[in-house]
C-alpha cells in the first residue's frame, strides 16, 4: 500500500511500470458535523481507512495500488445548521472530482477507484456524474462501489440498514477503530440513542438534520460503539472496494 502524495515521482513512475499495471484510490469524505462527539472529518477518516485497507489486501495479492489524496470537501447539505460544517455547490463537487479521476486516468493508473463514506444524496449523485463523465471522455471504467445500494448495504451493519447511521454506532466504531483519540469518548457514552431513519426523513422532505429529529448532528446510537465493531466493517467495506476494482480491471 503507498499513499501517493508520500512518493516522489520515480517512484510513481516505478509503480505504473510494474506488469500489473498500478491502481489508484480516491477517498473521499466531508467536513460535517458528526454529533457532539465525533470529529469534523469523520468521513474522511473512514474513507482512508476503507482505502488503505483495500489497497493492502491488494498489496498483499502482489498488486500495486496508491491511495489518493482524500477529497474533504463536498455536498453537505444536511449538516448546514451545525458550526464547523464546510460544504460546497453539487456543480463544484462534480467538477472537483471528475477532474481528480481524470487525472489519474490519464496519468495512467488502472483501475481508478473511489472509497466513500459521506452518503448524503446529492453527494453520491455527484460522484456518479464525475464518474459518468470521466468514462465518456477516456472510456475508464471506474470502480465506485456505493454502499447506499442495496445489495451492498445488506452486507454492513444492523444499524447502517436501518438507515439511523449517522455519528451512531456504525460510524463510531469505524473511527475508533482508526482514530480514537478524535472521539470524545465520555461524550459519547453518555448520549441517549436516536432511532431516526435518515433514509425516511429524506424521502419525507426533511431538508437538513434538525428537521429529520437529529437536534445535535447524530443518528443512531452512539454509546454502543465499539473499535471491535469497526474493524469487523472495515474489513467488509475493503472487501467490497476490492471486489469493485477486480470488476473494473481492464
Amino acid at each position: 500500500m503507498f499513499d501517493l502524495a508520500k512518493l516522489a515521482y520515480p517512484d510513481v513512475q516505478a509503480l505504473l511500470a510494474r506488469p500489473g499495471g498500478c491502481a489508484a484510490i480516491l477517498p473521499v469524505g466531508a467536513t460535517e458535523a458528526h454529533g457532539p462527539h465525533l470529529p469534523l472529518d469523520t468521513d474522511v477518516t473512514i474513507a482512508l481507512g476503507t482505502a488503505r485497507r483495500a489497497a493492502a489486501l491488494l498489496g498483499a495479492a502482489g498488486r500495486a495500488c496508491v491511495v489518493l489524496p482524500p477529497v474533504a470537501y463536498s455536498v453537505a447539505q444536511y449538516a448546514a445548521p451545525f458550526a464547523g460544517t464546510l460544504g460546497v455547490r453539487p456543480e463544484t463537487a462534480v467538477a472537483h472530482v471528475r477532474d481528480v479521476l481524470s487525472a489519474a486516468v490519464r496519468a495512467g493508473f488502472a483501475p481508478v477507484a473511489i472509497a466513500n463514506a459521506h452518503l448524503e444524496p446529492a453527494h453520491i449523485a455527484s460522484l456518479r456524474a464525475a464518474c459518468e463523465a470521466v468514462t465518456a471522455e477516456t472510456g475508464a471504467v471506474l470502480a465506485f462501489p456505493d454502499v447506499t445500494r442495496r445489495r451492498l448495504a445488506e452486507r454492513l451493519t444492523e444499524e447502517f440498514r436501518s438507515g439511523a447511521c449517522h455519528a451512531g454506532r456504525y460510524e463510531g466504531s469505524l473511527v475508533l477503530a482508526d482514530d480514537p483519540a478524535a472521539v470524545q469518548d465520555e461524550i459519547r457514552r453518555a448520549l441517549p440513542a436516536v432511532p431516526i431513519s435518515l433514509v425516511d426523513a429524506m424521502a419525507a422532505g426533511r431538508t437538513d438534520f434538525v428537521q429529520a429529529g437529529g437536534t445535535h448532528a447524530y443518528f443512531g446510537a452512539p454509546a454502543e460503539a465499539s473499535a471491535e465493531e469497526g474493524r469487523a466493517t472495515y474489513a467488509v467495506l475493503a472487501a467490497m472496494l476490492v471486489e469493485a476494482i477486480d470488476a473494473a480491471r481492464p
